[in-house]
């Protein structure tokens, strides 16, 4: 093989001509200790508080304390391979996250890392993982619908466009799927969603990722991953990244539905940081700023202002309570930040009542602001019926006698309950919501056997679509029951009762 001494020496000579020097400064220090997700470090005078600190092997942390003479981080990959000396870089950067369209459809960690196996993400884009929430002035008040596709939900406790509507009830009562079912009931509508599993376990978290996959729900999903096998940081931070994630949609005037699936678990790798960084235990042994830890975070939801482009960012937190306390403190405190909550309970779970909604202790603060006005019409009153039902029910065990029309409460009730029944991954459209509680609550399903209920509903939203079609368009379109609507609606209900009479 022969040389050419020419050719080597021209790009030498070019290298030589584009040669700049450039002088990098970094501020640079050393870790002292170093154990069960944190470190601590000296020489990082100039450290800010949420930086990025670079650890050997590009390990990231985070600048959490900043103590007199020295800055404790929590690091966010594996502490295992970082040993006491080693030398810690500031990067002068706040933790950031990438984000944008290339996101969609993808199951990332909390740093932006994908989790698929589908390869790299495509984004140039970043954004700062902690933002300051919108102030009054930037704000609007909520009044549009964010369609849930649940009708217990949908007709008692709307949830509107900038809304936080939280989810609590114990374990295993249904919470993740009113969730999903509130992403799946997203679709066609225009609203990015970003689903945040946090402290779940891995095999929850695939469960959710197939099931949004199955219905064609992951196209317009991003799912934020952190497991209950990963690190107290990772799970700490997961919500304030899927959080960044969904503000970059919203500042683009796009809407948007953050699912933060649970934050107890959050709080709880929060305690255990804050212990380990010695900060002072307050009460149950949480830290005492656990509240704005969850209040920064929900404040981020919003519906913007038509300055700012008008785009909303709802977020549906969600809360496990033991054993029903609601009272405990976690709960309490994201109770008081929210605009409202659905407590499912166990034991209407176990009754087959699902989604096992309370609607004594549900309550939306936002209220009729959030619904279309037919749903407002039929609705208005459903909630006090079924409390009424309620009483009768308790009432009636005691085997009295009862008169007619007590007993004629009393049936309407039970068919009500189980037209509010749903199964799960089938959210329903808007209209065909409306059609059945109407049918319900005027009393056009009181002869119906309560075992047959679920089945005529079926069938009734069957006959409508294929023989009613116009007066279902119409309903869609003008969302209200004008008296031409529900005049069809009536004649389409009564041509229903007939054939099925005919039976």
């Amino acid at each position: 093989m022969k040389f050419k001494a020419d050719e080597i020496a021209s790009v030498i000579q070019k290298e030589i001509e584009d040669f700049r020097g450039q002088i990098q400064t970094a501020e640079v220090g050393r870790v002292i200790e170093v154990g069960d997700g944190i470190a601590r470090c000296t020489g990082l005078s100039t450290a800010m508080a949420g930086e990025m600190l670079e650890f050997p092997g590009g390990i990231r942390g985070l600048a959490f304390n900043l103590e007199e003479n020295s800055v404790g981080v929590v690091i966010l990959g594996d502490y295992l391979k970082i040993q006491e000396g080693d030398e810690v870089k500031s990067t002068g950067t706040l933790l950031s996250v990438p984000v944008g369209n290339a996101l969609l459809g993808r199951v990332v960690d909390p740093l932006g890392n994908p989790l698929d196996g589908k390869g790299p993400i495509m984004t140039s884009e970043t954004r700062p993982v902690e933002h300051e929430a919108v102030g009054v002035a930037g704000r609007q008040p909520v009044k549009v619908p964010l369609q849930t596709g649940i009708k217990a939900v949908d007709a008692m406790t709307p949830v509107g466009r900038g809304q936080r509507e939280l989810i609590i009830g114990d374990r295993k009562t249904g919470k993740t799927a009113v969730a999903i079912d509130t992403i799946l009931n997203q679709k066609g509508t225009g609203v990015k969603c970003v689903y945040v599993a946090c402290g779940q376990r891995a095999a929850s978290v695939a469960g959710v990722v197939e099931t949004l996959r199955e219905h064609g729900a992951l196209d317009y999903t991003i799912v934020v991953c952190a497991t209950s096998a990963d690190p107290a940081p990772i799970q700490y931070i997961a919500p304030y990244s899927g959080a960044a994630m969904a503000e970059h949609f919203m500042y683009n005037g796009e809407d948007t539905l953050v699912v933060y699936d649970d934050l107890s678990k959050q709080a709880i790798a929060y305690r255990q940081l804050s212990l380990l960084m010695r900060r002072p235990p307050g009460r149950e042994a949480f830290p005492g700023d656990v509240f704005y830890c969850h209040s920064r975070l929900l404040e981020r939801a919003v519906k913007l202002s038509d300055e700012l482009g008008g785009g909303s960012m709802t977020a549906l937190p969600i809360i496990e309570t033991l054993e029903g306390e609601v009272s405990a403190y976690i709960p309490t405190n994201v109770i008081s930040i929210t605009d409202g909550q659905i407590y499912l309970e166990p034991d209407l779970f176990w009754k087959g009542i699902r989604p096992a909604i309370n609607v004594g202790i549900s309550v939306s603060r936002v209220g009729g602001n959030a619904q279309t006005k037919a749903m407002k019409k039929i609705a208005g009153s459903l909630r006090l019926d079924l409390a009424a039902f309620r009483e009768l029910e308790a009432f009636a065990q005691l085997g009295t006698e009862l008169d007619a029309a007590t007993q004629q409460q009393l049936d309407r009730g039970y068919c009500m309950v189980e037209l509010l029944k749903q199964p799960q991954n089938a959210p329903l459209p808007m209209a065909d919501q409306v059609i059945v509680i109407y049918a319900g609550a005027r009393g056009y399903f009181d002869k119906v056997p309560v075992v047959q209920v679920q089945q005529r509903e079926k069938e009734l939203l069957e006959f409508i679509s294929t023989e009613h079609a116009d007066m279902r368009d119409k309903l869609i379109s003008e969302a209200a029951l004008t008296a031409e609507v529900e005049s069809g609606l009536k004649a389409a209900l009564e041509a229903f009762l007939a054939r099925i009479a005919s039976e």
